[in-house]
């Protein structure tokens, strides 16, 4: 209860001191097992900037590193998980982040490719009691401040699959989101890190994270 107190009160903070100074971090999440969890280096900073800049929240600029088996995840509201490869998480990291997802916190799963094979596995020990859903074109997460009316948008080209995004719903509240096939950190990365990449994906990839930062915080 008391974890779940803490978290609750650091939304409330945020919705409700735009103007004052930064106060709270959106974190990423790093695990252990091999994979890149420090990969989309430049992500999670473009995105607090465009929330800031377009939600008024007062997100502090700099990204934290929330370790997945410490207590200090319940300082974040949001946490994001990226990578490409091997992802790994011991039974007290599980049990660490289930009780933080369980008593009010969110976590974004971003696949930037190769990660799906692993994470699917590794939530299960989180939730083995849930499964991933993929989440309807009209749910309200597409729905925030800027309007997706087909859903999950498709960033980055590498296979042909269509985006997809997917969740894991406890007791009726939407605890992990899951974007496959999608690469929406690669979109929210400093312009021009990618050759070919256009000015109108990035926005739009940073458009749908603002949307899901509203949706968490506003639920």
């Amino acid at each position: 209860m008391k974890c779940k107190l803490l978290i609750l009160s650091c939304l409330l903070l945020i919705l409700c001191s735009s103007y004052r100074n930064p106060s709270y971090q959106l974190a990423r999440l790093k695990y252990n097992g091999g994979g890149d969890w420090y990969g989309d280096r430049t992500a999670l900073i473009n995105l607090i900037a465009f929330c800031n800049q377009n939600l008024h929240t007062n997100f502090a600029p700099e990204e934290a590193i929330a370790e997945v088996g410490s207590p200090d995840i319940f300082n974040y509201p949001f946490i994001y998980m990226t990578g490409h490869g091997n992802v790994s998480f011991s039974p007290q990291e599980a049990q660490n982040l289930r009780k933080y997802l369980t008593g009010g916190g969110f976590l974004h799963i971003d696949d930037n490719y190769g990660l799906d094979k692993f994470v699917r596995v590794q939530m299960k020990k989180v939730f083995p009691e849930l499964s991933f859903v993929e989440l309807p074109v009209n749910h309200p997460v597409y729905q925030q401040k800027f309007k997706f009316p087909g859903g999950l948008p498709k960033i980055h080209e590498h296979n042909g699959k269509p985006a997809q995004g997917f969740a894991l719903i406890w007791q009726g509240r939407m605890v992990c989101y899951y974007t496959y096939e999608s690469d929406l950190g690669n979109g929210w990365e400093d312009f021009g890190t990618y050759p070919g990449d256009t000015n109108e994906k990035r926005i739009e990839a940073l458009k749908m994270g603002s949307n899901l930062v509203e949706y968490v915080l506003t639920h």
